[in-house]
């Protein structure tokens, strides 16, 4: 369904019991943020926030799309799987083979239904530029402040739009926006996105380039700007296939030659000059759950910002998981299963994303399996499919397990891995976010074979011993007074993986351990082990598994052990192996590294302090503590935030 407005989604919202309005004061500087943390956090995404007192005229919408519930609210869907199977049913229409003129007379309804979902263009003015500001001025508008290293104020749910110069098609994005002043803010566009190569079309014919950013509108906007679509495909298309109505849009006022939605509660519109000075934006609080690091980005010059008479300004934090985003990656995560199936990798059945993967860095995928190879065979499809390319660690398995029950899955992948043969390591594009990397943007990926082998697949001379429980964390940490925390719980449930929290003191020192500890008789029904560093409890499995997926490069950062384990020459010789993966933290002197690394996001004592001294006048439940309180003491100091 398509909603009238921003306005109407939020009417829908709170008579659904999705609503938590706030009337009391809150600082939209750190104190939204905190408080939206703890809701967020809640239980299944907590409840939607409406901030009505924010010293501005302006009240603050935060966590909209932060449930399963309101993310189908949002796409006006059931379940997210109604729209999986709608496209897929539309891709299987398209491609059937029309006999005769009956069956092309068939098409005409659902060609005409294709025309129905382009955006239009309409004369006059919108609902988003009923007032017009005399002045520009981005600073009277409820900009948050998310965390407290933040360089700044940020512009969190941002929809960019911009157009080709040679072409005039458009992309809609989301890129985050610092504010530096009343009339000039960041634009956080990074290398591999549209917008980016606009700008240097741009470039080259040394002209301004046009820009506009709407906030609020349908839901569905925002949610089609972080959509994965393939370049010069019209994100508005998108949306109007999601409400089952076109998109209206409306000519800005000062940057005519861009349209946006009527219905948006705000238009901020501007230029990018290719021939400004690029200007030092960031650090920004983001959604892998670290400080993405400061660095140079174009300016965008404000010209013009129109609003709708009783705008709500919309907006989002990232940080430590779970957040709001994760259910705008589960909706991409659904909704692109079928494109993908149906265009690039026809054996792919599922996929899935954990939350602790933070999108890009952990994606489980269920194929279909027919011969020997193919596990490698949609890898490489995959990698090679849009934006998953940044994809780090992708787990493969097929139709015999189901990959969203996680203990059955890891017990089927690790029963038919071979840690020394079927794990897959290769470089190519990273995610700009991505702080493990060696080098920005570039760094290593992993595949995990866990599918079923055939003959062709085997490789003969392996084995593992049966645990019986003779491996115990008091046996490794007074052996390894450098192990801090053990986690053997996966090794009772049959799952050879244990996951070590460990201090490094030297050069090699991983490397070292792991030839150590592999060398030990009771280690030898343990197929993989996943170093964290000695801050991180290893029996917190989802911080745990977090943190690793963070600061891991693959291809950088594995240890494969192998030795004989009945060398006798009577006897065929046979082989254990185990996988070592290090996913603590890199600094110059003790591996080489020589980026700086960045800090994970916690809240200040004073927000903290504040939003606890004034929770119970704001009305909406009881008291939830602070989730950063857990983290305090994994945050590496004020020093620390760089090499």
């Amino acid at each position: 369904m398509a909603w009238k407005n921003q306005q109407q989604f939020i009417d829908a919202l709170d008579k659904a019991g999705e609503l938590l309005r706030i009337t009391t004061y809150v600082d939209p500087k750190l104190e939204i943020a905190e408080i939206t943390d703890r809701i967020s956090k809640s239980g299944n995404g907590g409840k939607a926030i409406l901030f009505e007192n924010t010293g501005y005229d302006f009240p603050v919408l935060m966590n909209a799309y932060g449930s399963e519930k309101r993310m189908c609210m949002a796409l006006g869907v059931t379940h997210l799987d109604d729209v999986t199977r709608e496209i897929e049913n539309l891709f299987k229409l398209l491609a059937a083979p029309k006999e005769g003129i009956l069956d092309k007379l068939k098409m005409l309804p659902r060609l005409g239904q294709f025309a129905s979902w382009m955006p239009k263009v309409k004369k006059g003015k919108g609902e988003c530029q009923e007032v017009v500001m005399t002045t520009p001025d981005i600073t009277k508008l409820p900009v948050i402040t998310c965390w407290p290293k933040d360089g700044g104020p940020f512009v969190t749910l941002p929809i960019i739009h911009t157009k080709d110069p040679n072409t005039n098609s458009r992309n809609v994005g989301m890129y985050r926006m610092q504010v530096f002043g009343p009339a000039l803010t960041g634009m956080h566009w990074h290398k591999h996105k549209v917008s980016a190569k606009h700008f240097a079309e741009y470039k080259k014919l040394n002209k301004r380039m046009p820009v506009a950013v709407a906030l609020g509108g349908d839901p569905v906007y925002a949610y089609s700007a972080t959509a994965p679509l393939p370049e010069n495909v019209d994100e508005y298309m998108l949306a109007g296939f999601l409400r089952k109505r076109k998109v209206e849009l409306v000519k800005c006022i000062s940057q005519p030659g861009v349209e946006v939605p009527a219905d948006a509660d705000f238009i901020i519109e501007g230029y990018v000059d290719p021939g400004d000075e690029l200007i030092w934006e960031g650090p920004f609080g983001d959604h892998t759950g670290y400080y993405s690091l400061p660095d140079f980005y174009p300016r965008f010059h404000i010209t013009a910002i129109t609003h709708k008479k009783n705008a709500v300004y919309p907006a989002t934090i990232v940080g430590i998981p779970p957040q709001e985003d994760a259910w705008l990656g589960k909706a991409t995560e659904r909704i692109f299963l079928a494109p993908i199936k149906m265009t690039m990798v026809p054996e792919i059945m599922d996929m899935d994303m954990p939350v602790e993967g933070v999108f890009h860095n952990l994606v489980i995928a269920q194929i279909k399996k027919d011969y020997a190879g193919q596990g490698q065979k949609v890898m490489n499809a995959m990698w090679g499919a849009g934006q998953m390319m940044f994809n780090k660690i992708l787990v493969m398995a097929d139709e015999t397990v189901k990959i969203q029950d996680y203990e059955a899955l890891a017990k089927y992948v690790f029963k038919n891995l071979n840690p020394a043969t079927d794990i897959a390591f290769a470089s190519g594009p990273m995610d700009v976010l991505d702080h493990s990397c060696s080098k920005l943007g570039f760094g290593g990926k992993m595949c995990i074979d866990g599918t079923k082998k055939y003959e062709e697949e085997i490789a003969d001379g392996y084995q593992w011993a049966i645990d019986k429980g003779q491996l115990t964390e008091a046996l490794l940490r007074s052996a390894f007074p450098e192990i801090h925390s053990v986690n053997l719980s996966l090794l009772k449930k049959e799952i050879p993986c244990i996951i070590i929290s460990v201090q490094k003191s030297r050069a090699g020192h991983i490397g070292e351990l792991h030839q150590q500890l592999c060398s030990l008789a009771e280690m030898q029904a343990v197929k993989m082990i996943l170093y964290v560093e000695h801050t991180v409890d290893a029996n917190d499995l989802p911080t745990a598994l977090w943190r690793f997926c963070n600061n891991l490069d693959p291809k950088r950062d594995f240890h494969l052990f192998t030795k004989p384990v009945n060398p006798s020459t009577n006897q065929t010789v046979n082989y254990f192996a185990c996988m070592g993966l290090d996913g603590t933290r890199k600094t110059k002197e003790l591996d080489n590294f020589h980026r700086d690394w960045p800090n994970i996001i916690v809240a200040d004592d004073a927000t903290i302090q504040s939003v606890d001294a004034k929770w119970e006048s704001l009305g909406i439940g009881a008291f939830l503590p602070s989730p950063s309180l857990k983290f305090k003491d994994q945050v590496y100091g004020e020093e620390a935030v760089v090499n």
